[in-house]
């Protein structure tokens, strides 16, 4: 996938393309494929986002930055999951601090507004495995989206208020 099927603007496109380089390698080889396309997308977002994180700072930290706000998105640091990473071994694989790390991913998910189970973020087995990813609030209670009409969940959809699972 190149830089263009993500809307990144132009002046960002060989930061983007160097910075995915980065992330695709590290996802590869201690990861997964899900993982480097989710970083992709983060990337893309932050380069679409005005003005642009991206425009200013090491490339190497945002492609860090990305892995540990996607690994946190996605419970990466609990060694009860199928892929586990401590935050000290991203730090220590990319060579970017901690400390680094911790503060620029805090602000990437201030800023785009991300919590854990985002739908836009999460792994697929994440999502389709969690039912706290499809509550959302009708007619003033607290339900399963999977419940509801197949309309309403497709507004849900729409809204990105439930994760769409279909493939991609």
């Amino acid at each position: 996938m190149n830089t263009n099927s993500f809307n990144i603007p132009e002046s960002l496109r060989h930061d983007c393309q160097e910075i995915f380089k980065l992330t695709d390698s590290f996802c590869a080889e201690h990861l997964d494929l899900e993982y480097g396309q989710l970083c992709r997308k983060l990337i893309a977002k932050l380069a679409r986002k005005r003005p642009s994180p991206l425009a200013r700072g090491d490339l190497r930290i945002w492609a860090a930055t990305a892995i540990y706000a996607v690994g946190s998105i996605n419970f990466l640091f609990d060694p009860s999951q199928d892929i586990f990473m401590t935050g000290d071994q991203i730090s220590v694989l990319t060579g970017i601090p901690k400390s680094t790390l911790t503060n620029k991913a805090k602000q990437v998910r201030d800023s785009l507004k991300l919590y854990q189970f985002h739908p836009e973020f999460s792994r697929r087995s994440l999502l389709a495995n969690s039912p706290v990813a499809w509550f959302v609030e009708f007619n003033g209670l607290i339900m399963d989206a999977r419940t509801l009409p197949s309309d309403v969940q497709a507004e849900a959809r729409r809204k990105r208020l439930i994760p769409d699972l279909d493939p991609q």
